[in-house]
């Protein structure tokens, strides 16, 4: 086999953040299987298909699937792309009849075109665009939520996935808001619970968006559920390489990877020993990278971005996932 695929993708619309890191740590060698379970543009896919790699690319996001389909034309075959969610890899992998692959990739989060784009309600810069946030397009608008959710439990949603401390204000506000149908009036509920003044760095309104679209999405339990299936993907050897962009997201990816490694800690008279009896599956993860200056010259997104990565050991799986990827 080649040492690389021909893969001459058209101008992308964004630019992958810690590219030359993530590649670095997949360390992909040619006729490799590697999954990237966040195509998004397909930034990842093309690079990782450029250095050899055959690809199986899950989105699910139908605009994602679509708009995709010139880039896999593109690959030569190099990449497969499927719709889908990331949390259930391994069953979509055994539908595709892989068993292993040599590498997990995950950009965790909102991607640049669903931010970029007014009509899916991502972005409060857009006042007039409807309140969506779905990035799958299915089910429950952030609009329908919000008309509906009991005050109290919008205020622990804000607080506990926006980690706002004026939850309960902003609750109160949305709440006498209503009906609200566009990201103008979610911003506004906000501005006139909490203020905005015009030296603020971030809008007051962004830990508001960021708890409604974690929860709508069910984010964070894919990102755990995403974590335990490439555990059982991986081969021995095989690279996982996630990219979070804030703390909730970090966090998850940071105690997976020291519980599976083996590094939880000794516990103490006040806590027990935590160490798990059974043989870690990863090996010692490398150490936390993030985007350096020239990165964040050319691509202010990346400010927040972290990189995990860690290698696989020959050690089953700790977590035992059934066919539906649960």
């Amino acid at each position: 086999m080649s040492s690389a695929l021909p893969v001459t993708p058209p101008a992308e619309p964004h630019c992958p953040v810690l590219l030359d890191e993530v590649l670095d740590a997949l360390a992909i060698a040619p006729g490799e299987r590697h999954v990237d379970g966040t195509f998004g543009a397909g930034g990842y896919s093309r690079a990782m298909a450029a250095r050899g790699a055959r690809v199986f690319a899950i989105d699910q996001d139908p605009d994602a699937i679509a708009e995709g389909q010139g880039v896999i034309a593109a690959s030569d075959g190099a990449i497969t792309l499927v719709h889908g969610n990331f949390a259930q890899m391994d069953a979509l992998l055994s539908d595709a009849g892989i068993d292993a692959v040599d590498g997990v990739t995950l950009d965790i989060g909102v991607s640049s075109m669903q931010l970029d784009r007014e009509r899916r309600g991502f972005a409060f810069r857009f006042p007039d665009a409807p309140l969506d946030m779905r990035m799958s397009q299915s089910g429950e608008t952030a609009a329908e939520f919000l008309n509906r959710v009991d005050e109290g439990e919008l205020a622990d949603i804000l607080y506990i996935y926006g980690e706002e401390r004026q939850s309960r204000r902003v609750a109160r506000a949305i709440v006498a808001a209503r009906p609200l149908a566009t990201t103008g009036d979610l911003v506004g509920a906000v501005h006139r619970a909490i203020g905005k003044r015009p030296g603020d760095k971030t809008d007051p309104a962004t830990k508001t968006f960021q708890a409604i679209r974690i929860f709508l999405n069910g984010e964070l339990d894919a990102l755990e559920r995403g974590l335990d299936a490439a555990e059982a993907v991986l081969k021995p050897g095989g690279r996982l390489a996630v990219v979070t962009f804030h703390s909730l997201e970090d966090r998850i990816v940071k105690n997976f990877l020291r519980v599976r490694s083996g590094q939880e800690g000794s516990g103490s008279r006040h806590r027990p020993e935590a160490r798990s009896r059974k043989a870690p599956t990863f090996h010692k993860p490398a150490r936390a990278v993030r985007p350096g200056d020239a990165e964040l010259a050319t691509n202010p997104r990346a400010r927040s971005a972290t990189l995990r990565s860690a290698v696989r050991t020959d050690a089953p799986a700790m977590t035992s996932r059934t066919g539906d990827g649960r």
